[in-house]
């Protein structure tokens, strides 16, 4: 096994409303549902965003979109036009998940090697 980021695997989606933060993780191929299936717990993104959560944060799983959407409650400080943390919005609380790193087996191809190979041989890009 071997550890890649999220971001080799998915790419993710976030919007806020009030004090509520949505992010919406979508795997880029079927086969790798599984994979945030079993590792991104809500656990573990609530532990991401310990410092600035105090609500609860609720993991609800999108089979046939090969996502999981994640709802985090008390997470905005009041929402963005009452927060002083302004940078606090979704799109910028969700890039902290792209670091995060899962364990996938060491033949995987993460999407850049894909994308590099494609270009190396002439092909376009996805």
């Amino acid at each position: 096994m071997k550890e890649v980021p999220l971001r080799e695997v998915a790419h993710i989606r976030a919007g806020e409303k009030i004090d509520l933060l949505n992010i919406g993780v979508i795997a880029y191929r079927e086969e790798d549902y599984p994979i945030l299936q079993e590792q991104l717990t809500a656990e573990r993104l609530a532990a991401v965003y310990k410092q600035i959560s105090y609500g609860t944060t609720v993991r609800y799983e999108l089979p046939n979109v090969y996502a999981l959407n994640f709802v985090f409650d008390g997470i905005l400080s009041g929402g963005r036009t009452r927060t002083l943390a302004f940078e606090e919005s979704g799109r910028n609380l969700a890039c902290l998940l792209f670091e995060e790193t899962l364990q996938v087996p060491d033949d995987y191809v993460t999407r850049s090697e894909y994308i590099r190979n494609l270009k190396e041989k002439g092909g376009a890009a996805l």
